[in-house]
């Protein structure tokens, strides 16, 4: 039986509060009161143009790929390491994921490797923020400024995260987020795409709405609207961005606890990952990390699957993470190979993730850690 999960949703107390008030209100439905609050909190915090909120981050990227025209014949250069979410909001517009390994420390996008993959079709640069660690953003915006290549951010870990000073998500022309049940700040399902280019802004707002300029029929300024592109309907409900706006409200006490969690595991098994040969997560000094999750890679996939199994004993559930694409059913129908990406095959074998969630106990976690503790590699 497990007694403490991988994640737990955390509320904040103000959910409820809100939801009522949602209710109440003439209109819940998409784009109502708590919505705009929602866009306006995004969009005051992290300095930027124009937010959106969408049923999930898998919709925030289709409209990005929407936005960019990306149609059949187009290449996406995006890492093998990622969730298939990512490749299909593109795949679906037809392009071709051009897949890329990452690097050993960050587990992000090898940035060494993205110009030699660009082609004259390559459309786009995807990249995640993996763990809420920022890319190596000014080696990537330099090459897509060079090749005149658009750049998408997954910053679905990362709300709130810096690079060099700046919010993740804020770097590249569009980005998405994920409010997710599993992601710092959550409504369950939820998404939102950030626009940092004026340019998409009118046009994200058509997409969004099936096509249609009805916000600007809503806002006044037309007195009909029609069908005008293409689109679909990406809206959440008012009463998810209810539940959000309470936890966007207090995205710095949320942060706080988490940072506190993270910064306990780092050091507690500081000690134990030395003796064992387990790698703890590494942050540049360049990145002020978002504290979204905490991974340990282990020395082998044998040691990887004995802890989770160690600790399924002792009721704490404990996961591993993507599996390459690459290598996947569709990925191979892509093209790819067995050592194509060499780090994503090997760490993706050894990666586990630990119980981590906003309002987990100091008990809880000190249950993980001496669980943690009492396991040796060499047994495995």
């Amino acid at each position: 039986m497990i007694r403490i999960p991988f994640n737990r949703p955390y509320a904040t107390g103000d959910e409820l509060d809100y939801i009522r008030v949602a209710i109440a209100a003439p209109k819940f439905s998409g784009d109502g009161s708590f919505t705009a609050q929602c866009h306006l909190l995004l969009e005051q915090s992290l300095g930027i143009q124009k937010a959106l909120l969408t049923t999930s981050c898998t919709h925030a990227l289709e409209m990005a790929a929407l936005l960019l025209n990306i149609g059949p014949g187009d290449e996406v250069i995006i890492p093998s390491f990622t969730f298939p979410s990512a490749t299909n909001a593109f795949v679906l517009r037809g392009a071709k994921p051009v897949f890329v390994d990452i690097r050993a420390d960050t587990l992000n996008i090898d940035e060494s490797q993205i110009e030699q993959r660009i082609t004259a079709h390559t459309k786009a640069i995807f990249l995640v923020h993996y763990a809420g660690v920022g890319c190596e953003m000014d080696t990537i915006m330099a090459i897509a400024h060079r090749h005149q290549i658009a750049v998408v951010e997954d910053n679905a870990h990362g709300l709130y995260g810096r690079y060099r000073g700046h919010y993740l998500g804020t770097l590249g022309p569009l980005a998405a987020l994920s409010f997710h049940e599993t992601k710092n700040f959550s409504c369950g399902e939820g998404g939102a795409l950030l626009i940092n280019d004026e340019q998409f802004n009118q046009r994200a707002e058509v997409l969004r709405e099936k096509g249609t300029d009805r916000s600007r029929f809503f806002r006044g300024e037309i007195d009909k609207y029609t069908w005008i592109d293409v689109g679909s309907s990406y809206l959440p409900s008012d009463l998810l961005a209810a539940f959000l706006c309470a936890q966007l409200e207090h995205r710095e006490q949320i942060q706080s606890m988490r940072r506190q969690i993270w910064q306990t595991y780092a050091r507690e098994l500081a000690s134990w990952a030395k003796t064992n040969g387990v790698r703890l997560p590494v942050v540049p000094p360049e990145c002020d990390q978002s504290y979204h999750m905490f991974y340990l890679i282990m020395p082998s996939f044998e040691a990887r699957q004995a802890l989770i199994s160690h600790l399924a004993g002792l009721g704490i559930l404990a996961v591993f993470h993507y599996l390459p694409l690459h290598l996947s059913p569709m990925g191979l129908r892509f093209g790819g190979r067995q050592g194509d990406c060499p780090v994503t095959e090997d760490l993706a074998d050894r990666l586990v993730r630990l119980a981590f969630f906003t309002g987990m106990s100091s008990s809880e976690q000190a249950q993980v850690i001496d669980a943690v503790r009492a396991f040796h590699c060499q047994e495995a």
